[in-house]
Order: structure tokens, then sequence, then C-alpha cells
């Protein structure tokens, strides 16, 4: 594993969700599926806060409160431009590690609340994974949401 391939993968997450959060405006943020799902904003909101929630796991303080994991959408409007931001500087959190952690430090082990025992590399995957599952929610919101 080096340090190319662990940007590589993060770049293209990035790239990949990019073209689902460039659609969403302020206006189509209330998008639902249906009345028992999240809005995009909601869902927005949650991928940007998750991932610097997930980073603590991996030694990164953060200021941002959890708004949104483990609650319901109650309609509240969130600021398209504060949830972009959330999700740019947690993509530069993420590069920001991959050029500061070793070969050898991704490899570690480190006990998490909500996996347990998981090596860097693989909550650093699971962070890519869970941004990649909600920007699919978002994507069919926009297409086929009222």
């Amino acid at each position: 594993m080096t340090k190319d391939i662990l940007n590589d993968l993060i770049a293209q997450n990035q790239k990949t969700c990019d073209f689902t959060f460039n659609e969403i405006t302020q206006e189509n943020s209330v998008l639902k599926l249906n009345d028992d799902t999240a809005s995009v904003g909601f869902i927005y909101r949650h991928i940007g806060e998750i991932m610097h929630l997930l980073a603590q796991f991996l030694g990164i303080p953060t200021d941002v409160e959890n708004t949104t994991m483990g609650q319901k959408d109650t309609g509240k409007v969130y600021n398209k431009e504060e949830s972009q931001k959330l999700i740019d500087d947690g993509y530069q959190v993420l590069y920001d590690l991959v050029k500061n952690l070793s070969e050898n430090q991704w490899k570690e082990t480190l006990d998490t609340p909500f996996f347990g025992p998981i090596s860097r590399v693989r909550l650093l995957g699971h962070i890519l994974y869970h941004t990649t599952y909600h920007c699919g929610q978002i994507t069919l919101t926009l297409k086929r949401g009222k």
C-alpha cells in the first residue's frame, strides 16, 4: 500500500461523488425520496459530519457536532455551502492523514466504539464507502424525489 494508492482512492471517491454534490442546490436540498426518508440536505450534512467524526478515530480532533447520526430528519433546511465545506474539509483531513502517516501506521489496529478493533486503512475504506453509499441515496433522490 503506497501513499499514491491511498491518495488515488480518496481522489476517485471525491471525483465520483462530486458529480452528485455539484447537482445539489439550496432549493433541491429539501427533496425526499418518500415521506419516510431523509432529505438531500440532511444526507449531505450527514456525510460531512461523519467524515470528521470518524476521522477522530484516526487521531484527528474535531469541533464538528453530530446533528444527523442516529437522528431523524425533522425538516430543518441545512445550508448547502456549510455542508459542502464540511465535506471539502473532510476530504482534506483524509489527504493530510495520507501525507502524515507511514505505511506501518496505516496497518496499525485502532480500537473504535463502532467497529471494534480495525486497522486505519480499513477505517479509511469505511469512510469512503459511507460517503459513496449516501451519495448514491442523494443521486436517487435528486432523480426521483419530491
